[in-house]
């Protein structure tokens, strides 16, 4: 286990750095006009706009930028050329103070769901503040996708679209399979990695996804950032963090790793209403399914079925190296935080670091799940520094299954409105009632406390009489911002949950 954690704490402060967006044209830089009035045959200035966003795809070189002009295109744009990093990025950009839309109502019938933009096996392209909506599809197989990156592209930038009105509404199987559809797609499927992805600031919402996900980096992808991003009203899981399905030719490099998930907000993600859940209330604001090696920080999930979840679909293999910290989870349906395969056939969840969070009323299904709920085979877990605040049920911890091993709960802050004598757990299948039974059970939390955190709420913020400042061990992998952005350690030791302390009255 020490080995694993120390490779943690040096990803933590080395291997995932943010992605920095893509400036402003520079004074100089080549541009051209698209404009809804404009003619393909025009030579693309101001004065004289090109017509489609796909001409311009196909004529701009390394270092040009085209800017779109308000109004609607019914375009489905496949870009074809890359930037280069020694000229620069071809860009594609709303025109300053307009709103072009790339609206897909003309592509319902097209046999394979058409993109918005669809790129392949390129490079040094941004793409932003484009509005793209109504890729919709009704036929079984067909994927509409707001924006597709796949093959071994690399150096690409989603900054600042709002994505919405993504659908199928094809008719699932007796196995509740044939239907998808996705926001945001990037699949690395060759043998060379996806790289160097930014997708920041962009809304996504109003999505209908059948078995897919608004927003998925699957396959062989690496070195990504996802910041900044509000992903709402969907009806299955928010991000996604996919491996092991097959996308990529060399199993061992079929998984998305070494990626920051930052600052992000999601609400209101629930599969109940998804034909091809069957009622099931299980999609994930935040979900890694085998990644490896991706921090994820100072994000706030609420109203989804689950907050976050660290597991992996298929067994014999695992999600790793995962840490999760400064985020604040809150009102969830299922469960806050859920780690481990689902059942028996799943794989594990190896070596994942839980710092420095606030979970509050959290399952409000009341479904026996609790704020953390540990299932099938969790391994080597480190669960520390964090604020566990349950709702109506009183039940903090919830645990099903033996297959437990080498887990660390400790210096925890917990609370529950049972009070520490009534409080609910459930640890390797044992159910325990009272804070001071399940510590005496588990020898878990011998360094946690119970008691009322003390919460500027609807807030994470600690209020000056919080018995969480300076409770905290100093771990690493705890960051070094807290969940509104300010310096960790600002007190003699840390301090639990997502926020630090500031000294206010």
């Amino acid at each position: 286990m020490r080995w694993l954690l120390r490779l943690i704490v040096l990803l933590a402060l080395a291997g995932c750095a943010p992605i920095a967006p893509s400036p402003a044209p520079p004074s100089g830089t080549t541009i051209y006009h698209v404009a809804p009035d404009g003619d393909d045959a025009n030579p693309g200035t101001e004065a004289a706009p090109w017509a489609t966003i796909q001409h311009a795809a196909e004529h701009l070189r390394p270092g040009e930028t085209v800017y779109v002009h308000g109004g609607l295109y019914a375009e489905a744009v496949e870009i074809t050329r890359s930037g280069s990093a020694e000229a620069g990025p071809i860009t594609f950009a709303a025109y300053p103070g307009e709103q072009p839309i790339l609206d897909g109502g003309d592509f319902a019938d097209d046999p394979d769901g058409a993109n918005g933009f669809y790129l392949e096996d390129v490079s040094h392209i941004v793409i932003r503040g484009f509005e793209i909506r109504n890729y919709t599809t009704a036929r079984r197989g067909a994927v509409p996708i707001g924006i597709q990156i796949t093959g071994a592209a690399h150096h690409i930038s989603l900054v600042g679209n709002h994505i919405h009105h993504i659908e199928t509404h094809a008719p699932v199987d007796a196995d509740l399979l044939g239907a998808d559809a996705h926001g945001i797609a990037v699949y690395g499927t060759a043998s060379e990695p996806i790289h160097d992805i930014l997708i920041a600031d962009n809304e996504v919402d109003h999505l209908v996804l059948g078995s897919s996900e608004a927003v998925v980096l699957n396959g062989n992808v690496r070195a990504f950032t996802v910041t900044g991003n509000l992903i709402h009203d969907c009806d299955n899981i928010a991000l996604d963090f996919t491996g092991f399905e097959g996308i990529a030719p060399d199993a061992a490099q079929d998984r998305a790793r070494d990626g920051l998930v930052g600052g992000n907000r999601i609400y209101a993600i629930d599969s109940r209403p998804n034909p091809a859940y069957g009622g099931e209330r299980s999609a994930d604001g935040i979900y890694v399914d085998g990644g490896t090696r991706i921090i994820i920080e100072r994000n706030e999930v609420y109203d989804a079925n689950i907050g976050i979840e660290l597991a992996s679909e298929h067994g014999g293999r695992a999600t790793e190296a995962v840490i999760v910290r400064s985020n604040f989870i809150h009102h969830n349906h299922v469960a806050g935080l859920a780690m481990g395969g689902y059942d028996e056939r799943r794989g594990a969840t190896i070596g994942c670091s839980v710092v420095n969070n606030t979970f509050y009323h959290n399952d409000t299904e009341a479904a026996g799940n609790g704020e953390l709920w540990i299932q099938f085979d969790t391994r080597d877990n480190l669960i520390v520094n964090n604020i566990f605040w349950a709702g109506e049920q009183s039940l903090l911890i919830g645990n099903p299954f033996a297959e437990n091993d080498g887990n660390t709960v400790d210096a925890n802050l917990y609370f529950a409105p049972a009070g520490a004598s009534g409080s609910r757990w459930m640890w390797r299948g044992m159910t325990y009632t009272g804070f001071d039974a399940y510590r005496r059970a588990t020898g878990n939390d011998a360094r946690s406390r119970f008691a009322d955190p003390r919460l500027a709420l609807p807030r994470p913020l600690l209020l000056r009489d919080s018995p969480a400042i300076d409770a905290g061990l100093p771990v690493t992998q705890a960051g070094r911002l807290d969940f509104d952005g300010r310096p960790r350690l600002i007190g003699p030791a840390l301090d639990l949950g997502a926020d630090e302390y500031d000294g206010s009255p």
